[in-house]
């Protein structure tokens, strides 16, 4: 297969994985979150005490738009909003016990899915996958890097998982410092 057909191949796999997975993972009877909700939940929970400015920066995302997030999941107890003691018109925020609980429990979920789905593949197939993964891990650090270093990127983490530049396939450091086993870029959705 020709690189340029193996990259749109693996990105469009990658993409369809994910839709797929989150379909299969919503049910129950708590109300589902957007996909912007649970970056920001995210981000707030490998940054604690970040400001919504800069939670705005990091998503990409227009200030208001984090403020409108922002007062969505501190409705529903999944964020904390304090202010900033340096500057008391700024808001500092904070994921809730709730949130650690939801998204604990909808990345449990899902790894038991795709664990059962894994074991469910041939031999080969597991093999396949578990051969590719340090490319993954190198591929997805690539994109991290290179988003780091861009001028417009002012030192920002774009990743939301780590300090830029870290080995995001080091075992250790994935567990140690994100408390689980994880690379950048991971998204999900803790219905």
């Amino acid at each position: 297969m020709a690189p340029k057909d193996l990259a749109g191949e693996l990105t469009e796999q990658l993409a369809g994985f994910q839709r797929v997975l989150r379909r299969r993972l919503r049910s129950g009877s708590t109300p589902r979150l957007r996909g912007a909700q649970v970056e920001l939940m995210r981000l707030v929970e490998a940054q604690p005490g970040l400001r919504v400015s800069a939670a705005a920066e990091e998503l990409f995302l227009a200030g208001n738009s984090v403020s409108t997030l922002v007062n969505q999941l501190v409705q529903a107890g999944l964020l904390r909003r304090e202010p900033d003691p340096l500057d008391r018109r700024a808001a500092l925020l904070y994921v809730t016990p709730a949130a650690v609980d939801r998204m604990h429990a909808w990345d449990t979920l899902r790894s038991d899915l795709v664990r059962e789905r894994f074991a469910a593949l041939s031999e080969e197939d597991r093999a396949a996958l578990a051969a590719a993964l340090p490319a993954l891990r190198r591929l997805t650090e690539s994109l991290c890097q290179e988003e780091c270093a861009a001028p417009e990127s002012s030192g920002r983490d774009p990743c939301g998982r780590g300090q830029c530049g870290t080995e995001y396939g080091d075992r250790e450091h994935r567990e140690r410092e994100h408390g689980e086993p994880t690379h950048c870029g991971q998204e999900g959705d803790p219905t």
